[in-house]
């Protein structure tokens, strides 16, 4: 059964767009190595919307491409609609196994294999930009493979330590254990 949109869940999700699209422009913790970015707590939204529930990590996914597209290089914004993928899968695997947040050593997989997806979706979007044909566009496959894909896998799981610290203080908290369904 899907969740209603209540006024908490709605203003959850749009303080978590706010903040996805904020950090990302503020922060002076990032390195922008074209076609590559990182930025530090960058995805710490999108993974507090999968610890939400599926339709609160879609909106906020979405919210957030939409900042990258308005601020951001074209192929950096098409990494972050490729966010879409790895929130929706994550999100479902967590709301059908609801433990996985109580044990550290499940969370750290899932971390893992959530962050392993991630990188094969962002490797595909800059394949897809640059390598069309084109292999002299920006640099070799190899330098793709770890920059992108070893870079969002480190970056990933950093960002989903951040946000399982937040997820952790924030289910302790009177109001937002029922928010927060796993």
């Amino acid at each position: 059964m899907t969740k209603k949109w209540t006024p908490q869940r709605l203003t959850a999700a749009a303080l978590l767009i706010a903040i996805g699209i904020l950090i990302p422009m503020v922060s002076p913790l990032k390195v922008v190595l074209e076609p590559a970015s990182f930025t530090l707590a960058s995805h710490v939204a999108i993974f507090l919307a999968m610890m939400i529930d599926p339709a609160v990590a879609i909106v906020v996914t979405i919210g957030t491409f939409i900042g990258f597209f308005l601020n951001f290089p074209l192929v950096i914004a098409l990494r972050a609609a490729s966010h879409i993928i790895f929130a929706i899968v994550g999100s479902f695997y967590l709301r059908a196994h609801s433990n996985t947040l109580t044990s550290l050593r499940k969370t750290h997989v899932f971390s893992f294999c959530i962050a392993v997806i991630h990188a094969v979706c962002e490797v595909a979007v800059v394949f897809g930009f640059y390598f069309n044909g084109d292999m002299a566009a920006y640099t070799s496959v190899r330098m793709v493979i770890l920059l992108i894909g070893l870079g969002s896998i480190v970056h990933s799981m950093v960002d989903f330590e951040i946000a399982y610290v937040i997820y952790r203080a924030l289910r302790k908290q009177k109001g937002f254990a029922d928010l927060l369904a796993h």
